[in-house]
């Protein structure tokens, strides 16, 4: 053999045991990512077990190949924002927020970092994405689309309570999805033949003036809808309810885990596992700009018997059998 195809052949060699090596390295390349979270970790406990889990499923070891780095705003929503700038001062590859009161401050701090919305009740009407289908900037995720799920959830609360005519919704004006989440619920109402009254809730003060109000107006039931700016108040909400003998409807599972009545939505826990496969392709090198929002595959309806059994509600035979979950 000729010098110059020895030569040739070193060289090839070399240059493929470098790329060997060089992928390797990439490989065992440890990511760092940040998880940014309006409550508290016991609040989300459960949906953040389910994106390690989706991360694990996917070859992603926390400790391993990929650190997160975990920032909680214990419900004081005016901290959210300094974690956030936090955060991407950590320079990690991506942010999970958890609901759109984590997004908002994660993308005033950052118009670069990919973020990745575990989960958002309107990703086009809080101004998160251009489209859910062609997201257009630093932003993608998943959509609980929660506005659509209302007339579920008030057709559910008329099959519980078959005399139902009025009920209250404790809400956030000031919420971007507010006016789609009305329209929806006003339309479910009205097929339902059922008057609902929209109450001011938007601050956490204004709970409990909202359910006098609804003794007030004797309301027959309360639809309490995904509202971060009371998401603290979880356990004071679900108290009320029961103390004013006021059956009730959740946007969140937190509220029925916590002594709520009823809750019917998207599980929060797919789709924070869900979330792990957007890190995924993005590690990978894909754009969020590119990654279609996806909506919820898997649905919920979880009962509290407990909480029936003290505002004196027997739940129908028939809407009992519908639950997923039942609470005793």
């Amino acid at each position: 053999m000729k010098k110059a195809g020895v030569v040739s052949i070193l060289v090839a060699a070399m240059l493929l045991a470098v790329a060997v090596i060089a992928e390797a390295q990439q490989d065992k390349k440890i990511r760092r990512i940040g998880v940014l979270g309006a409550t508290s970790p016991d609040t989300i406990a459960s949906r953040l077990d389910a994106f390690r889990q989706g991360l694990r499923e996917l070859g992603y070891v926390e400790g391993k190949n990929i650190v997160i780095e975990y920032r909680y705003a214990d419900g004081k929503l005016d901290r959210v924002r300094s974690l956030a700038a936090e955060i991407v001062r950590l320079n990690v590859e991506i942010i999970l927020s958890g609901g759109s009161a984590a997004t908002r401050p994660a993308r005033e701090a950052t118009a670069t970092i990919p973020i990745v919305m575990a989960q958002d009740t309107d990703p086009v009407g809080n101004g998160f994405v251009a489209s859910l289908a062609r997201p257009g900037g630093n932003i993608t995720g998943l959509s609980i689309v929660a506005p659509e799920l209302s007339g579920k959830q008030l057709e559910i609360l008329k099959e519980s309570l078959p005399k139902l005519s009025r009920v209250v919704v404790p809400s956030n004006p000031n919420e971007p999805s507010y006016i789609q989440t009305r329209k929806e619920t006003e339309l479910a109402a009205k097929a339902l033949k059922i008057q609902v009254h929209f109450l001011d809730a938007g601050s956490p003060k204004d709970v409990e003036t909202a359910f006098r109000e609804a003794i007030k107006i004797r309301a027959d039931a309360v639809l309490v809808p995904t509202m971060p700016i009371v998401a603290a108040q979880r356990a004071q909400i679900a108290d009320l309810a029961v103390k004013n003998h006021l059956p009730a409807m959740y946007g969140q599972p937190e509220y029925v885990e916590l002594g709520g009545l009823m809750f019917y939505g998207a599980s929060i826990n797919d789709l924070f596992r869900r979330a792990a496969t957007y890190v995924d392709k993005i590690l990978k090198g894909a754009k969020p700009a590119d990654l279609p929002v996806e909506q919820p595959t898997k649905f919920e309806f979880v009962v509290n018997l407990n909480a029936a059994k003290q505002i004196g509600l027997t739940i129908p035979p028939n809407v009992l059998a519908r639950a997923d979950k039942v609470i005793k």
